[in-house]
């Protein structure tokens, strides 16, 4: 089944594929496939998954039709909306899953192990991750940069990083700046380089830990 699902897949890859995995079609599958393999015990509407992954609902709407094609999630109406879940009884979920946190994993396990800490204004991936998602060629990113914007508990932030970098298989490196010092990135080196490179912000569910 994994191997049919897989072929599936690279049928769809053309010259313009993704720098962060050739192997799906699209970012926009990729951030799909990503928030339903990544968060096995949850389901999402398709106006939440055409959201992550900055796609026009019609787009998500069709990304979606094909993964219940292929067999890899269901559905199920829940008043106006349709609710989508990825199937994780099926062969292909494990390697799949695996696959996805090595590629689109950072902004989807990153945010689930920062949310419900306390002090963080604002949160964004930069450095290779965040310019192979922008398109830029590359090898695939050893570590992954984070930047957090406000004043959180360096201890709270070290066990979060620590945490993903084990779901995604590399480390995860946070930087801390204060929103004063963001609001001025353009006096700092650092910040201004950093804000003429590609950033991947990052939403932060404030439920979790509440």
């Amino acid at each position: 089944m994994f191997i049919h699902i897989a072929d599936s897949i690279i049928a769809y890859v053309n010259i313009q594929a993704p720098a962060l995995s050739p192997l799906f079609r699209s970012d926009a599958q990729g951030e799909i496939l990503a928030r339903l393999f990544l968060n096995a015990d949850r389901s999402f509407t398709i106006a939440e998954l055409a959201r992550a992954a900055k796609s026009p609902y019609a787009s998500a709407h069709r990304e979606v039709s094909r993964i219940v094609q292929m067999g890899l999630a269901s559905t199920e109406k829940r008043g106006q909306s349709v609710e989508v879940r990825v199937r994780a009884d099926t062969p292909a979920f494990r390697p799949l899953a695996e696959l996805l946190a090595l590629t689109y994993g950072p902004a989807v396990v990153i945010p689930q192990n920062l949310s419900g800490i306390s002090g963080i204004d604002q949160a964004f991936i930069y450095g290779s991750w965040a310019a192979r998602r922008a398109g830029e060629p590359g090898d695939a990113p050893a570590d992954i940069d984070v930047l957090l914007v406000g004043n959180p508990p360096r201890g709270a932030v070290n066990e979060a990083a620590r945490l993903a970098g084990t779901s995604l298989g590399r480390e995860v490196n946070v930087r801390i700046v204060s929103m004063a010092a963001w609001e001025a990135a353009s006096t700092d080196p650092f910040l201004r380089t950093l804000t003429e490179r590609p950033i991947v912000s990052l939403e932060l569910r404030e439920d979790i830990g509440n």
